[in-house]
């Protein structure tokens, strides 16, 4: 089969801390315009003073007709820089891709809308950047509306509309319009709960229509449901593409970490790590009354912030020191609880078990994503209000 999307040794290239040009006079102006070829040979002569970083470099992969593509991978990796580069809306510094069909695209809110014109005249408008004729458009145009929720108004200028109003158009108008490649970035987390899963709902009707969709997320269990196969990024490179199993794998085999010292209070360092199904909580603190029970708690909330569950070494009636210490380091590893699939944020504090010395707020973003037949069982998607746990306290010199 002919695959509907062809990259071949694609890189972008960017300049970052650039110096910022001053106001010229117009003869100055004339005088720059007649040196604009020698600075295109400078460009690219690679003696230029410009910090430079490559935001892709040799992406190489095909997309074949019908196929929904999940491209992951850590802040920076360049996910989105792909997606625009796809959507020509940027042009590749080096490489090229081939497109064999219209591309609607939601990168950004409001990406293609023009603010003074009222959401009806902006429908149209997209519709014919997509290359759609007025027919196609005026047939699609009461879905498009009824979606976004937005007919109260539509004949208002879409400056004048909220984030999530501008959002709830944008997709609708890029998943009803029929393109044959629809390209969606993590912009549909401005939406509330109730928005974003009528968005997925739909790109999963526009998956089985058998339009290719290649969508972007830090939610792997969105990706695992929506898509077929996955293409790992890192670093503007392809780490890994194929299964959509392996790569969610391999990315949350990475692990996540954040660690910080601190100067003058009683916990001197505090690491959090994310291994695999494990978490790993560890403090270093100084104090000046002489702890037995270093009181390490944690609490893990949903995406809304509600609390699902946490715990603390007074409540789990862990092993005690059998020697007070001033100075020493307390270690919790959680085994991942019981969790149903989405994004979940970890909190900790530090104290004696009545008093908190310190304390430090979604200082972690993790995903559970369960793929094997076994998670589905009612017993292990559970929330557990206290997680297994194993306690670690020694003392330092």
């Amino acid at each position: 089969m002919k695959p509907i999307i062809k990259v071949e040794n694609l890189s972008k290239q960017y300049s970052i801390g650039g110096k910022q040009e001053p106001y010229s006079t117009f003869r100055e102006t004339l005088v720059n315009f007649t040196q604009i070829p020698l600075k295109i040979l400078k460009r690219f002569d690679g003696r230029n003073g410009d910090n430079r970083f490559w935001a892709l470099k040799d992406i190489n992969f095909e997309v074949l007709p019908g196929e929904v593509v999940g491209i992951i991978g850590r802040n920076g990796a360049g996910k989105s820089t792909l997606l625009k580069v796809l959507s020509r809306i940027t042009e590749p510094t080096e490489g090229r891709v081939e497109l064999f069909g219209r591309v609607g695209s939601l990168l950004e809110v409001g990406t293609g809308f023009h603010p003074e014109l009222t959401g009806r005249e902006n429908i149209f408008l997209n519709g014919a950047i997509l290359g759609m004729r007025r027919e196609e458009i005026t047939a699609k145009f009461d879905e498009i509306v009824d979606f976004a929720e937005v007919e109260n108004f539509l004949d208002t200028p879409v400056k004048r509309y909220s984030s999530g109003m501008y959002t709830r158009l944008a997709f609708s108008v890029a998943a009803h319009l029929e393109t044959e490649i629809l390209a969606v970035d993590e912009v549909l987390a401005v939406g509330d709960d109730k928005f974003q899963n009528k968005c997925f709902g739909k790109m999963g009707d526009v998956a089985r229509s058998g339009r290719t969709v290649l969508f972007v997320s830090h939610n792997m269990a969105s990706i695992s449901n929506i898509c077929s196969k996955a293409i790992l990024l890192e670093k503007g490179q392809i780490r890994y593409s194929g299964s959509i199993n392996k790569a969610i794998e391999i990315y949350l085999r990475e692990g996540k970490t954040w660690e910080a010292h601190f100067e003058n209070e009683a916990v001197t360092y505090a690491a959090v790590q994310q291994l695999g199904d494990v978490i790993e909580i560890s403090v270093k603190f100084e104090v000046d009354t002489p702890l037995t029970l270093p009181n390490l708690g944690f609490c893990i909330t949903n995406h809304l912030g509600s609390p699902v569950c946490g715990t603390n070494p007074k409540i789990d009636n862990a092993q005690r020191l059998d020697t007070p210490v001033k100075k020493g380091e307390a270690k919790v590893f959680v085994s991942q609880p019981k969790l149903l699939n989405g994004a979940y944020k970890l909190s900790i504090w530090f104290g004696n078990g009545v008093d908190d010395y310190f304390s430090k707020k979604d200082i972690l973003t993790f995903d559970v994503v369960n793929m094997s037949e076994k998670h589905h069982d009612k017993s292990s998607v559970l929330g557990n209000a206290y997680p297994e746990c194993s306690w670690e306290f020694s003392a330092l010199s």
